[in-house]
């Protein structure tokens, strides 16, 4: 009997093996199928064809409009215990899930390094200045882009026909993913009303795109002047302790809006500004902060919902201040930036203050206030309308360049238009290396 038993052990562990490695070959086989997805390359991943994505960011587990017709709207638990994953997830892929994202994981490091990972949200009449946006950065970047687009649902076609449009020489620079706007579940309608339609799904981010290290966050309303990359090699400026970077609100503090009219904490003299935000995502999810709401530091997932209810009718500018009560109580945690970095009509309405432009130029312009739509800051308007205007493949020095040189000569009669020389300093740099570039290639 002792011997039965002896021989009995290994047969049944032989046996568990055997179970276990069939079931990885048949979730490695499913895997695979569903990432090949027929029609486009590899190494161009859009928002159509892929059940799985193997490019940075697979959150998406989704068939938005196309495709995978047996797939139901499921309430499976998938980024977080208490979210919800967009319509068009099939549970299989859910029960799989561990495998897929280890392989996604290992994905990223092979095929993400060197390209720069960029973020933003588009809600409402937001359509056509994200796209200038996005094509600012894919005009002037070197390196390979990967844009994570959160939209509306009925943005997510348009947003597909634009970028699908765009020249093939243009598309092969770029791969993109396109995203719900999603929120906690229990609490989705008080994050949407906050400040802006959307605007708060940028303190998410880290939540949804678990897979993603590093991120460049910005604002709809951001035209690149100097290639993405170089804000991106930031990241290589942090200390042990940073996680994000941001610039200052103001430079000058007696047009400074925090340290005049705040009701709340903020970072540092003036508090920062989040329509540029740097973040490497995975030192901020496992970063326990400090707060004044109870002793014990808490993770980015748990000191969100808390800090609204505390603050919410004390705060004007919505997730940007929950930003600032945060780093005010880590400072140690932020890489400040240059205002170059986010040059905003606060920076010259009153005259120039912002001395890193002076001297350098503008490398990221954000038009915030709605000056690209209105005539009260013509210098921004000509920027914003020079990048839409402009057809890719056209000679950047003659279509671009000198068009809007000559818009914002008709400026200066404003105190941004008596500084746009400094909107075209990076720029003029940023195309000649474009252009030089493009000489190099056989």
């Amino acid at each position: 009997m002792r011997c039965y038993h002896r021989a009995f052990l290994p047969c049944m562990v032989s046996t568990l093996l055997s179970l276990m490695y069939v079931f990885s070959q048949v979730a490695s086989t499913l895997e695979d199928r569903d990432l090949k997805a027929p029609g486009k390359p590899d190494g161009h991943s859009h928002d159509t064809g892929h059940l799985l994505r193997r490019t940075p960011g697979s959150a998406g587990l989704r068939d938005r409009d196309r495709g995978l017709g047996r797939c139901k709207k499921l309430p499976v638990s998938y980024w977080e215990p208490h979210w919800s994953l967009p319509a068009g997830v099939c549970g299989v892929n859910c029960l799989l899930e561990s495998s897929i994202r280890k392989r996604s994981g290992s994905e990223l490091e092979e095929r993400g390094s060197g390209s720069s990972h960029l973020a933003v949200v588009a809600c409402g009449p937001r359509l056509e200045e994200t796209l200038a946006m996005l094509k600012s950065a894919v005009l002037l970047s070197h390196k390979s882009l990967h844009f994570y687009v959160f939209a509306e649902d009925d943005l997510h076609e348009h947003f597909r026909n634009a970028l699908d449009s765009w020249p093939r020489t243009i598309q092969t620079k770029f791969n993109y993913t396109i995203y719900p706007i999603t929120f906690p579940a229990e609490n989705a309608k008080e994050w949407k009303k906050l400040f802006k339609p959307c605007a708060s799904q940028r303190l998410f981010l880290p939540l949804i795109l678990k897979e993603v290290d590093s991120l460049l966050y910005v604002d709809t309303d951001i035209i690149f002047l100097q290639p993405v990359e170089e804000i991106w090699a930031l990241l290589s400026q942090f200390n042990s302790s940073h996680i994000a970077a941001m610039a200052p609100e103001h430079e000058e503090p007696r047009i400074g809006w925090y340290n005049r009219f705040a009701r709340h904490p903020y970072y540092g003299k003036t508090g920062i500004n989040s329509g540029v935000m740097l973040m490497n995502m995975t030192r901020l999810r496992e970063k326990s902060f400090k707060n004044d709401m109870t002793p014990v530091a808490l993770k980015w997932e748990e000191i969100l919902m808390p800090l609204l209810q505390k603050y919410k009718l004390n705060i004007t500018w919505g997730d940007q201040d929950l930003l600032n009560i945060i780093f005010h109580h880590n400072p140690e945690s932020l890489y400040v930036f240059p205002c170059q970095w986010n040059y905003r009509p606060d920076h010259c309405i009153y005259g120039s203050n912002c001395q890193q432009a002076d001297q350098e130029g503008v490398f990221i312009l954000h038009g915030n206030r709605g000056v690209y739509h209105d005539d009260k800051q013509p210098a921004f308007r000509a920027v914003y309308e020079a990048i839409r205007q402009y057809t890719f493949g056209e000679n950047m020095e003659t279509s671009l360049l000198q068009p809007l040189e000559a818009s914002l000569r008709s400026t200066t009669h404003t105190y941004c238009g008596r500084s746009a020389h400094l909107f075209t300093k990076s720029l003029k740099r940023s195309v000649t290396s474009v252009r030089r570039e493009a000489e190099r290639r056989p």
